[in-house]
């Protein structure tokens, strides 16, 4: 399919190592919980052995006990990739709607977002809850039938954009395999850049959102633009299993 209206454009982008520099939920664990064990629940999540929403139940379960104090500490010190924000202005001023779609936590994605004063943007995220010192993962957007990410990103791209919208993914870890076969447009790196040249599905290599901006203005400035015809096949399927 072609479309004759490219100018603006439905933007899908991970959080946790791709807006961030490292992996928050990752590094959480690492810091906070059992490390050994939590590498070990990961990598059997990657096997395909435990699904995501398991993955965050076992991995809070390693954290015997949180203090806030100390978790926000944490969360203070976790940089974003510094042309991010120059990114959104860029994406409000040209009419480009973008969403934050995370397979994390809430809590420290709307701590970094407001610390650097993005917490308008949308955002598709699990849920912590905290009582007596633990942590308990919630998960509002799971999906029966897609069930790699915990929270299905796969349902949020389809929802939030028409047959008629071009959309891009940006992303870089395991849980952005699913999403990105539904978009046009794929910026990747680390985990799905490997994913896409392993299923040849074409794609943007990218290291920050600065080189991002640049491909978008040229893909904005052409006359037509070529959506992407697997993406359209893939969306269609999920309408049809209703």
């Amino acid at each position: 399919m072609i479309t004759n209206n490219p100018h603006r454009f439905k933007i899908f982008v991970d959080f946790d190592g791709t807006i961030t520099r490292k992996d928050v939920g990752e590094n959480m664990f690492l810091k906070f919980g059992d490390a050994e064990k939590a590498r070990e629940i990961v990598n059997r999540w990657i096997e395909g052995k435990i699904n995501s929403k398991q993955t965050w139940i076992e991995l809070c379960e390693t954290i015997p006990s949180l203090d806030l104090g100390e978790f926000d500490k944490f969360i203070d010190e976790m940089e974003i990739d510094e042309t991010f924000p120059e990114f959104v202005n860029y994406c409000e001023e040209h009419g480009h709607d973008i969403f934050v779609l995370s397979d994390g936590l809430d809590y420290y994605i709307n701590k970094i977002l407001k610390r650097h004063g993005l917490e308008r943007l949308p955002l598709y995220s699990n849920v912590a809850e905290f009582k007596d010192g633990r942590i308990f993962p919630v998960f509002p957007y799971t999906d029966e039938e897609c069930d790699r990410c915990a929270n299905c990103k796969r349902n949020h791209v389809i929802n939030n954009s028409a047959d008629t919208d071009v959309t891009i993914y940006i992303g870089d870890g395991f849980s952005d395999t699913c999403p990105a076969q539904f978009t046009d447009f794929i910026f990747a790196k680390k985990s799905l850049l490997k994913f896409c040249e392993q299923n040849r599905i074409s794609y943007y290599p990218f290291e920050n959102f600065k080189e991002i901006i640049t491909r978008i203005d040229e893909l904005s400035k052409r006359n037509r633009i070529r959506k992407r015809r697997q993406a359209e096949l893939n969306r269609r399927a999920v309408y049809l299993q209703g």
